[in-house]
C-alpha cells in the first residue's frame, strides 16, 4: 500500500511538471519531444508553407501586368512591384505562421493528418510560432506603408490593417472563421481581387477590366487550395470542431466544388486570350488543374490529397504569371 501510495504521488508530480499532460493546450503543445530533439531551419521553412506562397506570386504578376496596360509598355514601376510581392508574401507566410499557432494552442492540429506544425508538435514553443508571425505581418506592414507613401494613397493604410486582422482572425481569436466555414470567401476577396487589383492600382492609380478578371479567377484558384487541404482534413477537422466549407458541405459536394473554383478560372482566361493571344498559353496550366481534379475526386489517402494541392498551387502561379505576361507583351 505504501508503495502504490508513493507512485500515486509521483505520477501526480509528474503530471503538475509536466506540460505535456496540462489541460492548457499551449503547455500540452510546448511539452512534446520534438522527433529531432532540437528544431532545425527546415522545420521554419516547413512551418511557412512554401507550396501555399505561389498564391503570393500569382496575383502580384497579374495586377502588375495590368498595370502596364495602363501605361506605356515601357514602364514598369519595379520598386512597387517588388513591395507589393512583398507585402503579399510576407502576409501569407504570416497567416501560416498564425494558423500554426492557433490551431496548435486550441489542439485542432493533434488531429490531423499532414505534415507536422510546429506548435501542435512540441517542436517550438507556442510564444516562439507567435513572436515569428507578428515579425511578418510587421514587416507586411512596413512594406504596405512604403507602399502607401510612394502612392501618398493614405487611404490603404486601413485596407492594409484590415488584412492583417483577416490573416490573424482565419483561426486566432475566440471565434476564427475560418472554423465557420468563411475562409473560402476571405481568401477570394484578399488573395484574389484586393491582391490582384491591389497591386495595380498602387503602380498607376488605376484599376482595369484585366485586373478584376485576373483578380476574379485567381481567387477562385486560392479558394480550390484552401478546399483541397480542407477535404483532406475533414474527419479530424469534425472531431476538432472546426466546421470548414469542406466539413459543412460534406466531401462529395467539396469535391465537386473544388473542381468548378479550379476550372471556371480557365473560362476567364479564355475570354482574355480574345484580347490578348498570349493569354492562350495560360491554357496550358490544365495540364495541372485536371489531374488535380481527377486525383482530388478519387483519393482516398491524405498523400493523394496533398499532391492535388501542389498541383493547384502551381496552377495559380503558372496562371498569374501567364496573364502578367500576356497582359505587359
Amino acid at each position: 500500500m505504501a508503495q502504490t501510495s508513493r507512485q500515486t504521488q509521483q505520477n501526480s508530480g509528474a503530471a503538475r511538471t509536466n506540460p505535456a499532460r496540462s489541460g492548457n493546450p499551449a503547455k500540452r503543445a510546448a511539452g512534446v519531444q520534438h522527433p529531432l530533439g532540437r528544431v532545425t531551419f527546415g522545420d521554419w521553412v516547413s512551418g511557412a508553407r512554401l507550396r501555399t506562397l505561389t498564391l503570393a506570386v500569382g496575383p502580384v504578376a497579374a495586377g502588375t501586368g495590368a498595370a502596364v496596360v495602363l501605361t506605356d509598355p515601357e514602364v514598369v514601376h519595379w520598386v512597387r512591384a517588388l513591395l507589393c510581392l512583398a507585402v503579399a508574401l510576407c502576409l501569407q507566410i504570416g497567416v501560416n505562421y498564425a494558423n500554426d499557432y492557433s490551431d496548435g494552442i486550441r489542439g485542432t492540429d493533434a488531429h490531423r493528418v499532414g505534415p507536422a506544425r510546429l506548435t501542435a508538435s512540441g517542436a517550438v514553443a507556442p510564444k516562439r510560432v507567435l513572436t515569428v508571425a507578428l515579425v511578418f505581418f510587421g514587416l507586411a506592414a512596413v512594406a504596405g506603408l512604403l507602399l502607401v507613401i510612394a502612392s501618398q494613397q493614405w487611404w490603404l493604410l486601413a485596407v492594409g490593417a484590415v488584412a492583417i486582422v483577416a490573416a490573424w482572425f482565419y483561426t486566432g481569436g475566440k471565434r476564427p472563421y475560418g472554423y465557420f466555414g468563411l475562409g473560402e470567401l476571405v481568401v477570394f476577396i484578399f488573395f484574389g481581387l484586393v491582391a490582384t487589383a491591389g497591386s495595380t492600382f498602387v503602380q498607376v492609380l488605376d484599376v482595369n477590366l484585366e485586373s478584376w478578371l485576373a483578380g476574379v479567377a485567381l481567387g477562385l484558384v486560392a479558394c480550390a487550395v484552401l478546399m483541397v487541404n480542407n477535404i483532406r482534413d475533414i474527419a479530424q477537422d469534425k472531431v476538432a470542431g472546426k466546421r470548414t466549407l469542406a466539413v459543412l458541405i460534406g466531401a462529395r459536394w467539396a469535391k465537386a466544388l473544388f473542381c468548378v473554383f479550379l476550372l471556371a478560372p480557365f473560362v476567364i482566361v479564355a475570354f482574355l486570350a480574345l484580347l490578348y493571344p498570349l493569354a492562350w498559353l495560360v491554357l496550358f496550366a490544365l495540364l495541372l488543374a485536371l489531374p488535380a481534379c481527377l486525383i482530388t475526386i478519387t483519393a482516398k489517402t491524405a498523400r493523394e490529397l496533398i499532391l492535388a494541392l501542389q498541383l493547384t498551387s502551381f496552377t495559380g502561379l503558372l496562371m498569374g504569371i501567364g496573364l502578367g505576361l500576356a497582359f505587359a507583351l
